[in-house]
């Protein structure tokens, strides 16, 4: 009888482990996707300042344009929690619409080497960036999804594992960029 009674307890204890460990590993790889959308971020980030410059040679009665990005820009390096971080990044996103409008009115602008290279990595960078916060929100979603099922929500609270905050964008920022000359 004891011995089943310590099998019984074995098997508890294995699935038990096997639950925290799961939660671990979830939080692990939130931290990770994070921190893979911030190294995207801020490799945008320094792009973008080479990019206005190109721009400023030729257009620069734009000047709303560049001051809106540079704005926006420091918001979003200054942001730190997803939902502020997700915010700004989307202002950012929206004037660098603007900005690739005042491009298209400039065709010597379009032709030149070094912008055509700017542009061409910050689309890069933006790709990245999208796929790295879909990879975050799926984290988000299995993590969160793990700490408020049963059995293992009981030991998420023991634990003290919280839910985290997805990389969303908002209905505002879903509109398309109003550009006026």
């Amino acid at each position: 009888m004891a011995l089943i009674i310590l099998g019984v307890l074995v098997v508890i204890a294995v699935v038990l482990i096997g639950m925290y460990n799961s939660l671990v590993q979830l939080r692990v790889r939130c931290d990770s996707a994070w921190s893979d959308i911030d190294v995207q971020l801020k490799r945008r980030y320094d792009l973008i300042p080479n990019l206005v410059e190109t721009v400023k040679g030729y257009a620069a009665h734009e000047k709303g344009t560049f001051e809106n990005i540079a704005k926006f820009r420091s918001q979003a390096m200054q942001a730190t929690s997803p939902a502020d971080k997700a915010a700004a990044d989307n202002q950012l996103t929206g004037a660098l619409k603007s900005l690739f409008a005042v491009a298209e009115n400039y065709p010597q602008l379009k032709a030149s080497e070094e912008f055509t290279q700017l542009q061409t990595s910050l689309s890069q960078t933006e790709d990245t960036i999208q796929n790295a916060r879909r990879y975050y929100n799926a984290v988000v979603r299995d993590l969160n999804t793990k700490i408020q099922s049963f059995p293992t929500n009981i030991l998420a609270g023991m634990f003290g594992f919280q839910a985290r905050q997805f990389f969303e964008v908002t209905e505002a920022d879903r509109q398309p960029v109003a550009v006026k000359f």
